[in-house]
């Protein structure tokens, strides 16, 4: 398949690029334009595999951007938000703009295109406190910030293109990605950092954020 990733630079993006490119599909990667030209964690990616993706810099809040991007790919992987919980509580129409007006310039982009398939990126955030364990799909949509109200309605626009205009969408929400790349600030890398150095006891007090306001792991 021809698929566009964006939020290619990534944690998870990276990886996802990288793994699409093993697997013989052509990418092409769309990263968050910076004055010097960066292209985040695919930099880390080896130059064998690097050298075969296709990369563009862009902002999917451009639908211009969206577009151009998506022209000539059958396959949209969006995985570009803005996250963090705790500066969603700063600048929430910052996180509308992003996650939902960007999902959307997406969407239109996909439906002009005819797209085979779109897969939009959620968030365990969606679900907010557990009301029953384990979480299924059928549990309540439940936001309890900004950021995570943000990703419903982006999933709800997602879902709303299928229903109403036939964009083959599927929504998936990873809880707690891990590995490679991510912030040391999450809570498994604090963890597994910690019981690498050995301590009696665990400290999870620099993980403050995660525990007031249930930070993912991406």
């Amino acid at each position: 398949m021809k698929a566009l990733v964006t939020g290619a630079d990534g944690f998870i993006g990276s990886h996802l690029v990288e793994r699409l490119v093993r697997a013989g599909h052509q990418v092409r990667a769309m990263v968050l334009y910076d004055a010097r030209g960066g292209e985040g964690w695919l930099e880390a990616i080896e130059p064998g595999v690097r050298n075969s993706i296709e990369v563009v810099a862009g902002d999917v809040r451009d639908a211009d951007c969206a577009e151009a991007a998506l022209a000539g790919c059958d396959t949209v992987l969006h995985l570009a938000a803005l996250i963090g919980i705790p500066y969603s509580y700063r600048a929430p129409a910052s996180y509308v703009d992003v996650n939902v007006t960007g999902s959307l310039n997406l969407l239109n982009a996909a439906r002009r295109h005819g797209v085979r398939r779109f897969v939009q990126t959620s968030t365990s955030e969606v679900y907010g406190t557990a009301r029953f364990v384990p979480i299924t799909e059928a549990h309540p949509l439940a936001a309890q910030s900004p950021y995570a109200a943000s990703k419903i309605g982006a999933d709800q626009m997602a879902l709303s293109y299928q229903a109403a205009f036939d964009v083959p969408v599927v929504v998936a929400r990873p809880f707690n990605t891990y590995g490679p790349r991510q912030s040391a600030r999450a809570v498994i890398p604090t963890v597994v950092a910690q019981i690498a150095a050995g301590p009696a006891i665990l400290i999870l007090a620099i993980c403050v954020d995660f525990f007031l306001c249930k930070e993912p792991g991406f």
